[in-house]
């Protein structure tokens, strides 16, 4: 596989223009399968794993997943690409850093992956720009069916789909949305998110998922249980929550904009001042001055920026890209001085 052609650009979730892509940077919707007659994947010997990757691949390059489509073998891929991958949310953590056989198949425009041999067997995901939650289920869905017509799940009339983790149970349905909230945080009214997303069963993770910091005033929204909820329940409860958490940023937003509209300028153009013009810059720091720009864009306090350009940037000025960038892997140090370089050219 090649990754030339995914470097220098983000994946279609970073694309904007949607519904709410002002404060709703993507939906995503992941199932969770597993192949009746095998061990869960922590669980099966190294040749059991080899043989699941065998049994679902001729069913995985069938599915038309745009122009072009990739497998990658990531227990043969260099950590890099794999790390690659992970930055672009196309696979997990855990799957990168598992063991044996195991791999991911998607297509050009990164909208459906498919995880191979991660805490499941198959982990289907559809990930769109903006609030588009029904869509991200509908494309998983279409891949879900195709994969049931040619693999035999391990499905229980009472419990649903089988899964490792009990809490997938049921419809192996995991949905969540990933908010821009700069005001929130700046207001430090972030933790009653958290208060009023636990109350009506939902979960806030980072940027990178479950255990992940929220860098760049990034959160991830997500329901918590499956079992003994149906797909339009499941996705019911999110949509229900998140007219009240973006209106909540909504206001927080007038609020710096009227009220605290010297303090907002001077933060938004100090954050892109020190964009254009470091010779070094880590990744949270970079993450942070990011969000700072972002909301600055939106809310008409810079001009001539374009937010796909801004958007695109969470992800591009990751370590993995940047060493992809290069062509060679780079310590931290170098790592600090090329995020800065790249960021001076894009912004400049």
């Amino acid at each position: 596989m090649e990754l030339s052609d995914l470097d220098r650009r983000g994946g279609e979730w970073l694309r904007g223009g949607g519904q709410r892509h002002d404060i709703v940077l993507s939906s995503r919707v992941r199932l969770a399968r597993n192949l009746a007659g095998f061990p869960f994947a922590q669980r099966a010997p190294e040749d059991q794993k080899a043989e699941i990757v065998a049994r679902v691949k001729a069913p995985l390059e069938s599915l038309p997943l745009g122009t072009r489509a990739f497998w990658v073998d990531l227990d043969k891929s260099e950590k890099m690409d794999a790390r690659v991958l992970v930055e672009r949310h196309l696979i997990s953590r855990e799957l990168e850093g598992g063991k044996g056989a195991r791999g991911v198949y998607f297509g050009s425009d990164e909208v459906v992956s498919v995880m191979v041999n991660e805490e499941d067997h198959l982990r289907i995901q559809a990930i769109r720009a903006s609030l588009a939650l029904e869509e991200s289920f509908e494309a998983a869905r279409a891949v879900d069916e195709a994969l049931e017509g040619k693999l035999p799940y391990a499905v229980s009339t009472r419990y649903g789909y089988l899964t490792a983790c009990p809490t997938n149970a049921g419809t192996g349905l995991r949905a969540s949305v990933m908010l821009h909230l700069p005001a929130l945080v700046h207001l430090k009214q972030v933790d009653k998110v958290f208060q009023a997303a636990s109350r009506t069963g939902l979960a806030v993770r980072g940027f990178n998922g479950e255990g992940t910091p929220a860098v760049g005033d990034l959160y991830q929204i997500s329901n918590q249980v499956t079992l003994g909820k149906s797909e339009a329940e499941i996705l019911a409860s999110l949509k229900d929550m998140l007219p009240r958490l973006l209106e909540y940023e909504e206001r927080c937003r007038q609020e710096l904009a009227t009220r605290g509209r010297v303090k907002l300028e001077d933060k938004v153009h100090r954050a892109l001042a020190l964009l254009r013009s470091a010779r070094t810059i880590s990744s949270e720091e970079c993450m942070q001055h990011l969000s700072s720009v972002r909301l600055g864009v939106v809310l008409g306090v810079l001009t001539g920026l374009d937010l796909l350009r801004v958007s695109e940037l969470f992800v591009l000025a990751q370590p993995a890209h940047l060493q992809k960038l290069e062509g060679r892997s780079l310590e931290a140090d170098e790592r600090d001085q090329r995020r800065a370089a790249f960021l001076r050219a894009r912004l400049a």
